[in-house]
């Protein structure tokens, strides 16, 4: 498992600087490295802790987007997700790296990193608190999934996305894109389609959700939705 982990890691994060050092035709690009170090932080520290102590979730994690077992919806969802995540990194490239078009003030750039870290540590605890964070929409009955209500779940029912949507807004301020930012209202409307998606899966699937729905009414923003 470690091999594998260290394996995935090491390609999804050189697939990013690919994307984003190719597309902004230089290698002299201080906010990207910043952004590929704090991957490299997160990714192997929060794979470690892990590894030790929830295997079966990091496992979990591991496994393909697409898996037998997942939601047909959510199958459709992410294969939309991907390709324009792919798109979103090369016009932030394109426009902070290669053409210069825009002009994000260093605070703000700072302030995107932080908005990088609050969202890692969000999943982190996410991670921590719910042994069921798999990446995919399933029911995970061979691992005996339940409903989880505390933590960061007492507050709102989705906070791996809002972390997630937190992270789309500090990717682009790091690096220096206001085009970047244009794609954020993108990626909210397919996170809230998913959660809303997702929770008619787990009412129907998953005892003890719809009480936990009835409690816990905010889905991302506490107070808001």
């Amino acid at each position: 498992m470690i091999a594998k982990f260290v394996i995935r890691t090491l390609i999804w994060i050189g697939c990013i600087a690919v994307l984003l050092f190719v597309s902004a035709g230089t290698w002299r690009w201080p906010a990207a490295w910043i952004l590929l170090a704090l991957m490299l932080i997160f990714s192997f520290g929060f794979g470690a802790i892990l590894l030790k102590h929830d295997p079966g979730l990091l496992d979990e994690r591991m496994k393909s987007i697409i898996q037998p077992d997942q939601k047909r919806w959510d199958k459709i969802l992410l294969l939309i997700a991907f390709p324009l995540l792919v798109v979103w990194i090369i016009v932030i490239a394109l426009d902070a790296a290669r053409y210069h078009l825009s002009d994000v003030p260093v605070a703000l750039q700072v302030i995107g990193a932080l908005c990088i870290t609050v969202a890692n540590g969000v999943g982190f605890l996410v991670m921590v608190q719910n042994s069921f964070a798999a990446p995919v929409v399933k029911i995970q009955r061979d691992r005996g999934q339940r409903a989880v209500d505390s933590g960061l779940y007492a507050h709102v029912r989705h906070p791996m996305y809002a972390g997630a949507l937190l992270f789309f807004i500090g990717l682009p301020l790091l690096l220096g894109s206001w085009y970047g930012l244009w794609f954020f209202p993108v990626f909210a409307v397919l996170f809230s389609i998913r959660a809303v998606l997702e929770e008619r899966t787990l009412i129907r699937e998953l005892d003890g959700y719809a009480d936990y729905a009835a409690r816990v009414r905010y889905r991302l923003i506490p107070g808001v939705w």
